[in-house]
């Protein structure tokens, strides 16, 4: 059996915990509103007027003007979300982050030492609660897919099983905006099929699908019968290092989307350090208003765990390797692939010394936010706050 272990509200129920007297209130952890600030996290109190990740902080604040902003602290965060894998890997050795806050884990093999799965899913959330005062939310299924449905379904403090014999019982009633996948523009489409629930995707012919949609209605149809055979991959075994983000509104402003692309880059380069991993491929994700997804990717010279390096790259991938008509972006992410451990790299016989420079850099950054927060230190390649607003540039359609 799979669970999916995902926090609730994660950023802000940290902030939460360490000043108690914000409880209850409208908490928003996001960039300057000043600036071009966006909202990576909002408590429950502030989305309760429609305050989500990835708009403006500026628009944040329209919505809901009595709401805290904090600066992130992402060292910080990093560090609380170690204790989080601690406590999941005391039950199995197979658990794969999906970013600081949310990872699934493989528990089959687990049972006998721990009792079943529905068991190290209550003792997990319990752990939780009692050694680090968050909540999280729980879904225990047969495969990642239901796993990650089930553990959404009853936020906050949500615990969703999923029993082997119930699996369409469980999915046909659900609307088909739960489908991986199924955004405005998809959704939309289905509802002119007349497509509301997860019943009615299964019950149109796969051919149909497949004739509407290619071969990502061929997928639609297997999770539909909640099908999904990927296995769980354990960071140490995995073959990239990535981080995303599906925004609630689709984008096609540059900077807001370069200002997440640097806060994905700082998640990944801080992953890469903690497993004392280089790599030398960054890898740009992609995915359009209407599901057209692409990657492009950049080989270094030699393999880097430096968030400058990953930045620089994942930046010219944006802005010059998109499709001419691609339109609004839902979806973003950045990876690092090509993997070399640090101590299996060869040292150069004359360093760098600049690159000797950004390793320290990045040390010393992360020490300092987790100190004072992320607004007590800035990047040259981070300061968007003096650009003017404008469009997503659109090269030349690429071959």
């Amino acid at each position: 059996m799979i669970l999916h272990v995902d926090m609730d509200a994660f950023y802000a129920s940290v902030e939460e915990r360490e000043q108690p007297e914000l409880i209850g209130r409208p908490v928003i952890v996001a960039g300057s509103p000043q600036g071009r600030g966006v909202v990576a996290a909002a408590s429950y109190a502030a989305r309760k007027f429609g305050v989500h990740s990835a708009i403006p902080t500026s628009t944040a604040l329209r919505l809901c003007p009595q709401a805290i902003v904090i600066a992130p602290r992402h060292g910080f965060y990093a560090q609380v979300s170690d204790q989080i894998r601690e406590i999941l890997l005391r039950y199995t050795p197979l658990v794969e982050p999906l970013s600081l806050d949310e990872a699934f884990l493989d528990v089959t093999g687990c049972e006998a030492l721990f009792g079943s799965a529905v068991e190290i899913g209550r003792r997990i959330k319990r752990e939780i609660r009692d050694e680090l005062r968050l909540t999280a939310s729980v879904g225990v299924a047969p495969n990642k897919f239901l796993a990650k449905i089930a553990s959404d379904l009853k936020k906050p403090d949500g615990f969703v099983v999923v029993d082997r014999q119930a699996v369409q019982a469980f999915l046909d009633p659900l609307p088909v905006g739960r489908l991986w996948g199924v955004g405005r523009v998809t959704g939309a489409a289905f509802e002119k099929l007349g497509l509301r629930t997860i019943a009615d995707v299964r019950q149109l012919p796969v051919d149909e699908l497949r004739r509407r949609f290619g071969e990502w209605g061929e997928h639609l149809a297997q999770l539909a019968r909640g099908i999904d055979d990927r296995p769980v991959v354990p960071d140490r075994e995995a073959k990239s290092i990535s981080h995303e983000t599906t925004f609630a509104v689709d984008l096609d402003d540059c900077e807001i989307l370069r200002s997440w692309l640097r806060e994905l880059t700082e998640h990944v380069g801080c992953r890469l350090r903690r497993h004392g991993l280089k790599g030398r491929t960054v890898n740009l994700k992609v995915r359009f208003a209407d599901f057209q997804t692409i990657t492009r990717a950049k080989t270094l010279p030699q393999p880097t765990d430096i968030t400058d390096e990953i930045w620089t790259a994942a930046a010219e991938l944006l802005a010059t390797k998109l499709p001419a008509q691609g339109g609004r972006i839902r979806l973003i992410g950045v990876g690092v692939s090509g993997f070399e451990a640090s101590a299996q790299v060869q040292q150069s016989l004359f360093p760098d010394a600049e690159r000797e420079r950004r390793t320290q850099l990045d040390a010393a950054a992360d020490q300092i936010r987790e100190r004072f927060g992320a607004a007590s230190l800035n990047r040259g390649s981070g300061l968007l706050h003096e650009t003017r607003h404008k469009p997503l540039p659109r090269p030349e359609a690429l071959p």
